[in-house]
């Protein structure tokens, strides 16, 4: 049982910011650390990813574990309560996704997914950055 009342757990979950989260902030310092130039929320792209490397025509999309369902990730697991709606909830978001990241790629975009739980530390996603940056040269 969950130790909120519905409405607190509403209220808490109207609350979650879908831009410049934590992690989303992090991950574009890192960017920038390494002399990367990107856009942030483009509009004009599918999905509008969190941000693109329009040089490396990369877009990259941050995402929250549980919001995305993050598999096999301890912040992926679904409340107690009301179980249906969230895990209906979770797989749309999750063909949303998916549905963004062909589109994008039809495009010539190449798509990285920065997942919450991997990017602790700025090291860490500088770390991917590189990974995909090496990949295209």
């Amino acid at each position: 049982m969950d130790r909120l009342t519905r409405e607190e757990r509403s209220a808490n979950m109207r609350a979650v910011k879908s831009k410049n989260t934590a992690p989303e902030i992090l991950a574009r310092r890192a960017a920038h650390g390494l002399g990367l130039r990107f856009r942030t929320h483009p509009a004009d792209l599918p999905g509008k990813p969190d941000f693109v490397l329009p040089k490396h025509r990369l877009a990259v999309f941050v995402h929250g574990c549980f919001w995305h369902g993050h598999a096999k990730c301890n912040r992926a697991a679904l409340p107690k309560s009301n179980r249906a709606f969230w895990s209906e909830k979770i797989a749309r978001n999750r063909l949303r996704d998916r549905r963004a990241y062909s589109a994008l790629r039809r495009q010539g975009w190449r798509i990285l997914v920065l997942w919450q739980c991997q990017i602790k530390t700025k090291e860490a996603a500088e770390a991917k950055f590189r990974s995909m940056i090496v990949a295209s040269a």
